[in-house]
């Protein structure tokens, strides 16, 4: 059973550079309440911690998979740990934990496909950049498994339920 853990002081920029219609507060929403589960809280700083969210276009989201991990080809989200080696451990107070970059449009198309509104499928992306940020990983079935656990906890914090065959 997960357990939700007291209130972390979790500081959320949003940046939006392209037309979005999704509210700034809603994608701080997510990840505060993100941030409440107890095995999320274990890997944030004790004190106020920031992360920057940027929702933005195909284009720059493809530029910053080739720069950065090299891959040739639009992604949905990108994690950017502020801590060397990807996170995974606690950090000091005040810390910057990391950015996240969101294609928008990949936001619009996957709601679509797997057939939930565009502000679940945001929310699915920043959750999922969040535990990249705090370095969790998806390589291997039980690595996916604990994502996809923690994934849906968090998201059903915010009220948000994935349509099936989504994860």
């Amino acid at each position: 059973m997960l357990e939700v853990a007291s209130p972390v002081r979790l500081k959320v920029e949003v940046f939006k550079p392209v037309r979005v219609t999704a509210p700034a507060t809603f994608v701080r929403g997510v990840l505060v309440r993100a941030g409440t589960l107890t095995e999320v809280e274990a890997r944030l700083p004790a004190g106020t911690c920031s992360i920057a969210v940027k929702l933005t276009g195909d284009d720059e989201l493809r530029r910053l998979n080739l720069v950065y991990a090299g891959h040739d080809a639009v992604t949905d989200v990108l994690s950017f740990p502020a801590a060397p080696g990807g996170g995974g451990t606690p950090a000091t107070a005040d810390e910057h934990v990391g950015d996240l970059a969101i294609s928008w449009p990949m936001v619009v198309r996957q709601a679509q496909e797997f057939g939930h509104p565009e502000l679940t499928e945001l929310g699915l992306l920043c959750v999922h950049g969040l535990l990249h940020l705090l370095g969790w990983d998806h390589e291997s079935a039980k690595e996916r498994r604990e994502m996809s656990r923690l994934t849906i906890a968090a998201l059903a914090l915010s009220g948000l339920s994935l349509a099936p065959g989504r994860l």
